[in-house]
């Protein structure tokens, strides 16, 4: 079966003053100096390390509203 729910969330390094990502999804790693940008890059490459990295040939078979994850985005406040 399918996980169709991953989660994204946005840390701030204030050494290197970028928000940068831990997450479940395998392979992504996004870096940006805003939030929004954060959200931007998620949204961009999140569904592109999903099926890289979690759906097999099996999973690709399936009809596309089994295959369609649920990607969820925080953000932990800077301290």
């Amino acid at each position: 079966m399918v996980n169709r729910s991953y989660y994204v969330t946005a840390v701030w390094d204030a050494e290197a003053g970028v928000w940068v990502s831990e997450s479940d999804i395998i392979g992504l790693h996004v870096e940006a100096q805003t939030l929004e940008e954060f959200e931007q890059l998620v949204d961009e490459f999140a569904a592109e390390m999903i099926v890289a990295n979690h759906l097999t040939e099996a999973d690709l078979q399936l009809p596309l509203q089994d295959l369609i994850p649920s990607v969820r985005v925080s953000h932990k406040p800077a301290a």
